[in-house]
């Protein structure tokens, strides 16, 4: 019955949708301006060659990550921003940074590998030499089968990878038909993360790290996840950032081609010996993190607040040019288009360079908590020190008197690809205001809304407190089968004109937000999940 409440109440909205479209006033004159800017004077490819090139990767905690807040901040100063600073988050905890790389197998070949270190994890202190052992862990119990055994081995872990050609396009564009399908609701669809799950994975993974240390392994290699190959090596991390969690083995990823190379080799019962020489830097010196904030100044409703952003942090093995530069560069832009252009919007426009998303939307989290709401904190020993947010686990939201005051936040995070139309996050009341705003883009593409949510981005910070929060469809280009926290998200992978699109489309889609007479309509609050739900995750 709930379900057809909700269904009923939605077909009231959209038979009203004809009229409110209508209705929504959209200043064509100002939207060809900002066009003309970001298709004849961008800059956007100048911030990538600024932020990917001479910064490169960006790691949480990393010292690259702070060069890449301190350099996003004088940009922002440079284009005439106002209050353009860095706000501190935390405590997040030990910084890593990787300086070197070798490895190599001596025996029975001699090879170069490529290979990553996985982040938090410690160096080799010089050059080591070892023999292989294969190790396969799926539970604790597995532990048992490898006791004794592994003293002074290199092990290369994970179970059999069957590497075969790619069965889809590494490289794909939303056709019609594809985006038809994201415009449909799925009404059925289960958007609740298991909580408990996730906590049971990361005891695992601590269960590991203790046995490898405890067994005296010289180093642990694992080949991540797909096996498809092409010499892209995905890379995360393979210990915690948390003071005094830190695991004592070396870990590292090699391409899936090598990994299986070596595997065979020891299937055969061949001896093989790896030559390593990794150095990594954990850094104490600060355990507090950095947004990076700045403002174009409203005028008489400057007191409302309408707000972008995307995550600067990025994994290390590439510069993090998709995930993601592209989404920051984007934001970077479309605010330099609004004030190349000399304009004055009613309400504050505030850009949010974010960090620690990689990490669980660690900066956006610390922000809005500190700004706009929050819910208790956790009881789990996983979550002390940890944002709570967008956990419903933790209980009710209590808002901030700013809070009231923010119309909209809009994100950039899924790659490269051009923006082809919005999630709006079960808000059905901006179905007519967003159909009118992307009515000046269809000639580049922008055509699709949907009711659907997505996940895995800064956005959820804001939509758990209430703030219209939204993440724009891009086609996925290469994102998910070669850039996506691999050594292939490098600048190269970046599409100029598609970034030049999603520019002049966030910069119109704030500038309206920001010029409208009323605020953007809410959706109401989550609420926190109830104890008798909570327990079906245990």
């Amino acid at each position: 019955m709930r379900t057809l409440v909700r269904l009923a109440c939605l077909v009231c909205v959209l038979s009203s949708f004809s009229l409110a479209w209508s209705q929504e006033k959209v200043d064509l004159e100002t939207i060809t301006r900002i066009r003309y800017e970001g298709f004849h004077d961008s800059k956007v490819m100048d911030f990538a060659s600024g932020l990917m090139d001479s910064i490169g990767e960006r790691l949480t905690g990393s010292p690259n990550v702070k060069r890449a807040n301190e350099w996003t901040r004088d940009q922002f100063a440079a284009m005439g921003l106002s209050n353009a600073h860095l706000e501190a988050w935390g405590p997040f905890g030990r910084g890593w940074a990787n300086q070197y790389v070798n490895v190599r197998m001596t025996s029975p070949d001699v090879a170069t590998l490529i290979a990553y270190s996985k982040a938090w994890t410690p160096g080799t202190n010089g050059v080591v030499t070892g023999k292989c052992v294969r190790v396969n862990v799926e539970k604790k119990e597995d532990f048992d089968k490898y006791k004794g055994k592994l003293a002074g081995m290199i092990v290369i872990l994970g179970a059999d990878a069957d590497v075969k050609p790619p069965t889809d396009p590494l490289f794909k564009r939303y056709s019609d038909d594809d985006l038809a399908h994201i415009g449909e609701y799925n009404v059925a669809m289960d958007h609740h993360f298991t909580f408990a799950d996730f906590l049971k994975r990361m005891q695992f993974i601590k269960d590991e790290n203790q046995f490898f240390a405890d067994e005296k392994v010289l180093a642990v290699i694992d080949r991540y996840r797909f096996t498809d190959g092409g010499g892209t090596v995905f890379v995360q991390s393979g210990g915690s950032y948390k003071p005094g969690e830190t695991t004592t083995v070396p870990q590292l990823v090699v391409a899936v081609e090598q990994w299986t190379r070596i595997a065979r080799l020891l299937d055969q019962k061949k001896d093989v010996s790896l030559e390593l020489n990794v150095q990594n830097t954990f850094y104490d010196n600060d355990p507090m993190q950095y947004d990076t904030i700045a403002e174009i100044p409203g005028t008489d409703k400057k007191d409302e607040l309408v707000m972008l952003g995307a995550h600067l942090d990025s994994w290390h093995a590439g510069t993090g040019a998709t995930d993601n530069g592209a989404g920051t560069i984007v934001m970077m832009e479309a605010v330099r288009i609004l004030k190349a252009l000399d304009l004055h919007p009613r309400r504050t426009v505030r850009i949010g360079l974010w960090t620690g998303e990689e990490q669980g939307l660690l900066g956006s989290q610390f922000y809005v908590e500190h700004h706009f709401g929050s819910r208790p904190p956790m009881d789990e020993p996983a979550m002390k020190d940890m944002p709570t947010l967008i956990r419903r686990e933790a209980g009710d939201v209590t808002v901030k008197p700013e809070q009231a005051k923010v119309s909209a936040y809009f994100n950039v995070d899924n790659g490269s690809g051009k923006i082809r139309g919005v999630y709006m996050q079960d808000n059905a009341a901006v179905a007519p205001i967003f159909k009118a705003w992307m009515e000046p883009f269809k000639d580049l593409g922008m055509t699709t809304l949907t009711m659907r949510n997505t996940g895995g981005t800064d956005h959820l910070s804001f939509d758990a407190v209430g703030i219209p929060g939204f993440q724009f469809i891009q086609d996925p280009l290469d994102y998910e089968t070669r850039t996506h926290h691999s050594n292939m998200d490098v600048y190269d992978r970046l599409q100029p004109d598609d970034l030049k699109q999603a520019a002049v489309i966030v910069a119109s889609f704030v500038y309206d937000a920001a010029m409208r007479d009323q605020m953007l309509p809410r959706k109401p609050i989550e609420k926190g999940l109830p104890k008798e739900a909570q327990k079906k995750d245990e």
